[in-house]
């Protein structure tokens, strides 16, 4: 059910066909994200997500956004470290409309200098809301502090001066060197034929001259840091500890996603039983992980008094030494494989998720991984495998970020020894 066709001039289609349903969700996803910008261009591949959606050279912002409403469709873009993707989902008999928008945005953008001043004011008012997301900040900072010097560790929405400096020059210049074949991706999932979208992303994008794709440099070395902010007004404190993980393609990456499953990844997670539920130490607390194609961090997020960071700190240190000793139980493992299992299925039953599964399968691994094959890898981890790369990512000091009103609060090296 699942194409690939590769047009003359090096652009990707992937398709999957899901009969039983009546929708279709199409995305344009360029491979190029926030880690491929100079420094001085923090922030321009966010920016330009904004900016296709403010005029064309044959249609106006409130065309665009008309267009859309009056088919009852979805529109919506993103802009990621290494990946942006523009997506549409409409009904099926709107598919054709549905690629002419998405090609006339993606391919023909105006950015108006007038609108450009516009949406800068936009961006400072996104930047101000990340401020007052503690939750959002905290892992910023985390990240900032773990890949320093390295474009991983730059937010995706630049700086304000960053922002500030954005000319049409800049942003047009980009755009020519980066929205090429070689680096665009389409996929699409839903009632379709492959065949008749394929003459349709002909029609709209088969004129695109070809490109060169680049890599994306230096893998980034972490740093086990720790780095505080005072926020007054915050209530709790807001706490982010880590360690390096896996890159997205590395063979030990399904007893990972067991390994943060058990950690903090569910309501039965040890972290937040032992926190929270025993403990009453915290409302939330979850562990995450974020990876990269050459790079990859596991974290533990948690919300809690000053009175309570030191022991929060100490459970959690505790949890990861419990890991590395001692192998999970065979019930443990047996309900995090399941709850894994069952939340991958779950997230492909609608159209939206199964195309971007496609774009991220592509753009990671190069093929695409059937639901069987995944099923596979999740039930073959053993409890040993757990352990394993527990001792490989708890080797190390761990990284910290700590936000809220800390009144001189700096969390001790040796709390954050394993």
């Amino acid at each position: 059910m699942i194409v690939k066709e590769t047009l003359d001039n090096g652009l990707t289609l992937l398709t999957e066909v899901m009969p039983h349903v009546r929708s279709v969700a199409i995305g344009v996803w360029l491979k190029r994200g926030s880690r491929h910008e100079r420094p001085e261009q923090t922030g321009l591949s966010h920016f330009i997500e904004h900016m296709v959606f403010k005029g064309t050279k044959n249609r106006s912002a409130e065309a665009i956004a008309a267009q859309v409403d009056s088919i009852g469709g979805h529109m919506d873009a993103f802009t990621s470290k290494e990946y942006a993707a523009f997506h549409l989902k409409v009904l099926d008999d709107h598919l054709p409309l549905a690629v002419d928008i998405l090609g006339d945005i993606v391919l023909n953008p105006l950015f108006d200098p007038t609108e450009m001043t516009k949406e800068k004011k936009v961006i400072f008012e996104e930047m101000s809301m990340v401020e007052d997301t503690p939750d959002d900040l905290v892992v910023e900072l985390y990240t900032q502090a773990f890949w320093p010097d390295h474009p991983l560790g730059r937010p995706i929405l630049g700086t304000r001066r960053s922002v500030k400096g954005f000319t049409r020059d800049h942003l047009a210049g980009f755009f020519r060197s980066v929205y090429h074949p070689g680096n665009i991706l389409i996929a699409a999932a839903g009632n379709l034929d492959h065949g008749a979208l394929s003459g349709l992303v002909r029609r709209h994008f088969g004129a695109l001259a070809g490109g060169r794709s680049n890599g994306s440099g230096r893998p980034p070395k972490a740093a086990a840091r720790i780095i505080t902010r005072s926020k007054q007004e915050l209530e709790q404190i807001h706490l982010c500890l880590g360690a390096p993980a896996f890159p997205q393609a590395h063979p030990d990456r399904y007893a990972s996603y067991i390994l943060n499953t058990v950690l903090g990844g569910s309501m039965s997670s040890r972290l937040f039983q032992k926190v929270r539920e025993k403990r009453g130490l915290v409302y939330s607390i979850s562990s995450g992980v974020t990876s990269y194609s050459d790079a990859g961090t596991l974290t533990v997020y948690a919300g809690t008094s000053l009175d309570s960071v030191d022991e929060v700190v100490r459970l959690t240190v505790e949890e990861f030494r419990r890991l590395k000793g001692e192998p999970i139980p065979d019930e443990e493992l047996r309900r995090a494989k399941d709850h894994l299992k069952g939340s991958l299925m779950l997230s492909l039953e609608n159209t939206g998720s199964r195309m971007s599964h496609l774009a991220r399968q592509e753009i990671y691994f190069g093929r695409q991984f059937g639901l069987d094959e995944t099923l596979a890898g999740i039930e073959a981890v053993t409890a040993d495998d757990v352990q394993r790369i527990a001792s490989r990512i708890f080797d190390t000091d761990l990284a910290a970020s700590v936000l809220g009103n800390l009144e001189g609060y700096r969390p001790k090296p040796s709390l954050l020894r394993i």
